[in-house]
């Protein structure tokens, strides 16, 4: 055997052993970061599953002021106590603003504020552009007939295209069965008590088809959740001399009101002079941005008392030292096991 062979060989064994370990010590650790990923997707939070498995979650939107009137949005979860019945219950889920929103637009496609609306598409959108990638948006129109003509969607142009509204002349205006169409149209949507259901409706206020009335409407859209914010595009008419808005429909207000929205007006001096003028409405859809991401929203899971099969009134109150100076105005006030339940 050539004796200047042997020291390479003696070299050549160690690092083959060093090698060897090597991998041994590589498998290990792929195998321990195969299991600890296999743990982790087996065990991690999954917000679908999590939805799917716990359908008592109660939640309450609500708006903190202070004694001027301006929202407070510097709160934590601490400094709200939660009430079922007057019996205080856990706070579960606590959010500010609102980043998982279902937002449908109820477009009045009668008379001559059709292209108005047209106009304010892109104000509109711009709104829906504001939440979360969880987020959906859809569209409706009526004149005495209401049509969803787009689905929930998160595809801003499928959305941008349902603004554009066919002329529909001499029509009557059904409003309100519109506005019942609206609510139900979130029947469809898979329960999540964490999603903010909103509904802006865009009308001259003027209903002459309805055979629903506004507390119907009222009652289904607090029964399902679903918060009206109403855009009053107004038509003018002849008075004491002058051109004055023309009074909506009886209840068309309260579906914002009592439904914990906002009516907005959208008129100016411009307008009462001439009725065709275009008007502005990022202003509004700016002001139901900050309404929306201004708000808390609380929650809390049922125990057996908070389901037995009758109406349950939630108290929300603040708990600093300061909370006198503060007010809080819920959005939700009652529910009821029909609505947890999903059973319409």
């Amino acid at each position: 055997m050539d004796k200047s062979a042997a020291p390479l060989k003696r070299q050549t064994l160690p690092r083959a052993a060093r090698s060897a370990r090597a991998l041994s010590s590589l498998l290990t650790f792929s195998l321990l970061a195969l299991n600890l990923c296999v743990f982790a997707q087996t065990n991690a939070p999954n917000d679908e599953e999590i939805v799917r498995v716990r359908t008592d979650l109660i939640t309450v939107p609500v708006v903190v002021t202070d004694a001027h009137n301006k929202r407070v949005a510097n709160l934590t979860q601490t400094d709200f106590t939660l009430r079922n019945d007057g019996r205080v219950v856990p706070i579960s889920y606590f959010a500010i603003g609102s980043t998982r929103v279902a937002l449908l637009f109820a477009l009045d496609a009668s008379g001559s504020i059709r292209e108005n609306i047209e106009r304010q598409r892109a104000a509109a959108l711009a709104l829906f552009d504001q939440f979360g990638h969880n987020s959906q948006v859809a569209v409706l129109t009526f004149d005495e007939r209401a049509s969803l003509t787009q689905a929930f969607t998160t595809d801003v142009e499928q959305a941008r295209a349902a603004f554009k509204i066919d002329a529909r002349p001499n029509q009557h205006t059904a409003i309100f069965d519109a506005a019942l169409a609206a609510v139900r149209a979130f029947d469809a949507r898979p329960s999540d008590a964490r999603e903010r259901r909103i509904a802006i409706i865009l009308s001259d206020g003027l209903d002459t088809a309805s055979t629903t009335r506004a507390a119907t409407v009222i009652a289904a859209a607090n029964e399902r959740n679903v918060t009206f914010y109403v855009i009053h595009l107004p038509l003018f008419a002849p008075h004491d001399g002058t051109l004055a808005v023309r009074r909506p429909a009886h209840g068309f207000r309260e579906l914002a009101e009592r439904t914990g929205g906002q009516y907005f007006l959208a008129a100016d001096a411009r307008a009462a002079f001439d009725p065709r003028t275009p008007f502005d409405l990022a202003p509004v859809f700016r002001a139901i941005t900050t309404d929306l991401q201004t708000q808390y929203m609380l929650g809390f899971y049922l125990d057996a008392a908070g389901r037995e099969p009758r109406e349950h009134r939630i108290t929300v109150n603040l708990t600093s030292a300061s909370a006198r100076k503060l007010r809080v105005r819920q959005l939700r006030e009652t529910y009821s096991l029909k609505a947890v339940t999903g059973d319409k």
